[in-house]
């Protein structure tokens, strides 16, 4: 049995089949490889003999055993350079791919040669890495990621809306004409503005107030060529409204109105010249105004002069137009009483009435609401003005409405509402958070020398301001209302709101 054949003499039968030059290139490799080397190598050059040009053979003539040996082969190839290379170098190499490692064996095997005498550096493919100790490039995502990391850590704008009433917080209010439509006439402007800033108060002045800017509106107007007034006069009118919104929400009253101008402008004949539909229009808006606020306040002041005697004590709450028209009217009839006025921030609209009481010579009180617990026992009777009268009987009025109401009630002290018929509504409230008006919170901040502590109320954290318009009355704290139909129950309002709407 022959001997074994020893890793020299398996590489010098290989030179042996080799051209002279070859063999002397390659003893000279041979010469510096040490023995240890040497006996690691072996399936290196193994490897290596079978993929020289020289003797290359087809691949697609191998067996699978002869293809699975040549992995096997490449595989020990790829050991044995791992083991040769420093520990510096081979943490950051990057791992080629299978088919780098395929088309690469060659260069790989020659390596594991040159890296005895270079101390590990070679070529790869022009796809990996360098290997020759240079650190490896970051990932570029992380200035990104770092990026994004310092702009979450920048402290974010605290929500100044309270979050019970968030869905009543919508756009600012409009203080000013910049960009309007074209199309919105200039009474409508003016109007706008007024109502933002408050001069134009209350909602039978708002609603009035409206019907005339409307008035002025409907005479302007032309009805462009192909179009009929009754389609086209309440599309141009429906971009007066949304100015109108945009400024401030609309009342109540308002919104009836509204509905009964449209109705009216709906039934008018396409063949009527326009001059006279137009003629006609306003002589309605006059006889709304009259009939539904002029004639049914002079109604309901008679109505509740009755309940008026000398010697009462009559309290009430801000500025009512139909309160005051009442305690005025029953003081030019001879009765002598004396009245209370209860206000609260930031209107201070019971001032005014205050102001025009005395001017008249009534004795007036005039208290806030932090003081009504005092003054509440000397009341006989309590008269409140009214926004709006819901179907289920209770008032939607002026915030702190419902804190007089349910004092009054607790001294039992009778409560009396002044409210025309077309502030009715079928709509029904049980609370004042789903529908209501929020007013700017900078409104709440006085306007005093020093500044108050609240001027910079922005910039305090975990502070928030809330500025509600309305508050909503439970009907069982209202004894009366009185309307120009007459006196009647809460329980009766949807009847009467019934009845005005179907003539």
């Amino acid at each position: 049995m022959a001997p074994s054949a020893t890793p020299n003499d398996n590489l010098g039968s290989t030179l042996a089949t080799d051209n002279p030059s070859d063999i002397d290139a390659k003893t000279q490799i041979i010469s510096v490889v040490p023995p240890a080397v040497q006996n690691k190598s072996t399936a290196v050059n193994g490897a290596i003999q079978k993929e020289k040009p020289a003797e290359k053979q087809d691949t697609g003539k191998l067996s699978n055993a002869e293809l699975k040996k040549r992995a096997k082969a490449e595989k020990a190839a790829k050991r044995a350079e791992a083991k040769q290379q420093p520990p510096e170098a081979s943490k950051t190499k990057r791992r080629p791919s299978k088919g780098d490692e395929k088309k690469d064996i060659r260069k790989q095997g020659s390596a594991v040669q040159g890296q005895s005498q270079t101390g590990g550096s070679s070529k790869q493919h022009k796809r990996t890495e360098s290997i020759s100790g240079n650190a490896q490039k970051p990932f570029q995502l992380k200035p990104a990621i770092g990026q994004a990391t310092a702009a979450s850590t920048e402290p974010k704008k605290e929500n100044k809306n309270v979050q019970l009433f968030a869905h009543l917080y919508g756009n600012p209010r409009r203080t000013t004409i910049a960009g309007t439509s074209k199309d919105v006439h200039p009474a409508v402007l003016s109007l706008g503005l007024q109502m933002s800033s408050y001069t134009v108060c209350g909602s039978n002045a708002r609603c009035v107030a409206t019907l005339i800017a409307f008035k002025r509106v409907i005479k302007s107007y032309s009805t462009p060529p192909g179009n009929s007034l009754p389609r086209h006069l309440t599309t141009h009118l429906s971009s007066q409204i949304d100015y109108l919104v945009s400024c401030r929400p609309l009342s109540i009253s308002m919104g009836n109105a509204i509905r009964w101008l449209k109705l009216e402008i709906s039934t008018i004949d396409p063949d009527t010249p326009e001059s006279e539909a137009k003629s006609d229009l306003c002589s309605s808006i006059d006889n709304f105004i009259r009939e539904r606020i002029t004639v049914a306040d002079q109604v309901i002041v008679t109505t509740a002069m009755e309940r008026i005697h000398d010697g009462d004590v009559i309290l009430t709450f801000a500025k009512s137009s139909i309160v005051q028209k009442t305690l005025i009217q029953a003081y030019r009839e001879g009765k002598r009483f004396r009245v209370i006025v209860v206000d609260s921030r930031p209107l201070f609209e019971g001032k005014n009435l205050a102001r025009a009481l005395a001017d008249l010579g009534l004795e007036v009180q005039y208290i806030l609401t932090h003081a009504l617990s005092h003054v509440i026992t000397d009341a006989t009777k309590v008269f409140l003005g009214a926004h709006a009268m819901m179907s289920n009987g209770r008032l939607y009025s002026r915030v702190g409405t419902a804190l007089v109401a349910m004092m009054a009630k607790k001294a039992d002290i009778p409560v009396i509402v002044c409210c025309e018929s077309v502030k009715f509504t079928d709509r029904v409230a049980l609370d004042s958070i789903v529908n209501n008006e929020i007013a700017p919170s900078h409104e709440l901040i006085p306007q005093s020398d020093p500044p108050s502590s609240l001027t910079k109320w922005l910039d305090v954290p975990n502070l928030q301001l809330l500025n509600l318009m309305y508050d909503v009355t439970p009907s069982d704290f209202i004894h009366l209302v009185i309307t120009e139909h007459g006196s009647l129950p809460p329980s009766s309002v949807p009847v009467v709101h019934r009845l005005s709407t179907n003539t």
